[in-house]
């Protein structure tokens, strides 16, 4: 008997463990090569799990809601299963049962905690941050729970297993004693007061949404991101009016040619990728304290998608490619989020984020960087106004387009010089647009 192990698979470097969403298969059944066997969420995206081989799935072992370590056996399939009813001669069979095969997985035994490396924090799963956040875990007492996952990370079942314990009363607090004023206070010892902490109440007219998962991760990925960056926005405005009169006169033979609309998107995204090739430093990295400058330039690109939640899928190798290649790899990827058909690795490896706050009308915003990027660029809506115009007869007043734009960025790393001059070079480039510029 030939058995396959099918197995949590990489998602990206980030990525260690995903969640168990749907099971499409159960033990006993058939399951033919790529077909998908179980969906599966990180804390990026949601994805399907193909199956490797073709044959009879053997055995589950992992549950609906299980978080798994990648890398982790989830299913076998026995291959031979399939091919030996289809070669054996045809005799009569004694009667067998259909009843498919359940088996469940073995018991957890929590491994020996690994030491944490580098010196630094440690790094918690959104999932993890979320159930501490519900059950009113603080930081401090996270940071206690021995984690048996690599490198001493707190998985899913040491969280909960610490919120067992101290329901059962296992976990006391720790209690800095009073200096002594003598021996009698010294021995004596005061009673441990435990608190419950009751249910919030609402008042007056309301509506109790509960959030789903994607929006408990974004709310997670946000609140450590302030954490861990401090974040100065700076702002700049920028004359689009020639971008946009050669936008206006090209996108209908654009469409034509390539079968694309031609957005603005992919128009920032080009003059963002001038500017980051002449300060190489936004396009980087912090780990404890080193700076880590990236060679590829992979641009994020914030995408809302009909649900409101908010995703970054991510455009590769970004400056390897012209107008064209940017137009088709942004509509690809905003298409691809909307109908939830972004595969983990598209959301992988971002060195700098654009966002666009004037696809809702905002003139400008304060955007919050995406970890572990130091910088994010946000453009606001389009607007025509009156503006001074100088000329060499002398200054007048004109029409013309204009749009802010805000970056926020990591003062660890990058000062305010560096950013501003970063986010006026990119106004610099939008407004020295060439409207004579082909197709």
């Amino acid at each position: 008997m030939a058995i396959i192990e099918l197995v949590m698979p990489k998602m990206g470097e980030s990525i260690m463990e995903a969640t168990i969403l749907r099971w499409h298969k159960k033990a006993g059944d058939h399951v033919k090569v790529d077909e998908t066997v179980l969906e599966i969420a990180t804390d990026k995206v949601d994805s399907e799990v193909p199956s490797t081989a073709e044959g009879e799935i053997t055995e589950i072992l992992f549950s609906e809601n299980d978080v798994v370590p990648v890398g982790t056996v989830i299913a076998r399939i026995n291959t031979n299963a399939y091919a030996a009813v289809a070669s054996a001669p045809v005799a009569p069979a004694a009667p067998v049962s259909t009843e498919p095969k359940f088996t469940t997985a073995p018991a957890y035994t929590p491994a020996a905690k690994a030491p944490v490396s580098g010196g630094g924090a440690k790094f918690y799963s959104p999932l993890v941050l979320t159930i501490a956040q519900q059950e009113g875990i603080s930081f401090s007492d996270l940071e206690k729970i021995p984690g048996s996952g690599n490198d001493g990370r707190v998985t899913k079942r040491d969280i909960l297993q610490f919120v067992a314990d101290r329901r059962e009363g296992k976990v006391i607090p720790d209690v800095t004693p009073e200096p002594a004023t003598s021996t009698a206070a010294a021995t004596t010892r005061q009673p441990v007061v435990t608190t419950t902490v009751a249910s919030p109440t609402y008042n007056g007219n309301v509506e109790i949404i509960e959030m789903d998962r994607m929006r408990k991760l974004i709310a997670n990925h946000m609140v450590m991101s302030k954490q861990t960056s401090p974040h100065v926005t700076s702002f700049a405005e920028a004359d689009v009016t020639n971008m946009v009169k050669w936008r206006d006169r090209v996108k209908a033979d654009f469409e034509k040619r390539e079968g694309e609309k031609l957005t603005f998107t992919p128009l920032f995204i080009e003059a963002i990728i001038k500017c980051i090739k002449r300060f190489p430093l936004i396009n980087c990295s912090l780990d404890g304290d080193k700076i880590i400058i990236k060679k590829d330039i992979n641009i994020g690109m914030a995408t809302a998608l009909p649900s409101g939640n908010l995703i970054v899928p991510v455009i590769r190798n970004a400056d390897m490619l012209n107008l064209t290649g940017l137009t088709k790899q942004v509509n690809y990827m905003a298409n691809s989020a909307r109908q939830n058909k972004l595969k983990p690795e598209d959301t992988q490896s971002g060195t700098f984020t654009l966002t666009n706050v004037g696809t809702f009308g905002s003139l400008m915003g304060t955007p919050i960087i995406n970890q572990p990027q130091v910088a994010i660029l946000a453009v606001g809506a389009i607007k025509k106004r009156p503006v001074v115009i100088e000329t060499e007869e002398g200054d007048t007043i004109g029409i013309r387009h204009m749009m802010y734009l805000s970056m926020s960025y990591d003062h660890r790393i990058v000062d305010g010089s560096l950013g501003s001059t970063f986010l006026s070079a990119v106004a610099q480039e939008l407004e020295n647009f060439d409207a004579k510029r082909g197709i």
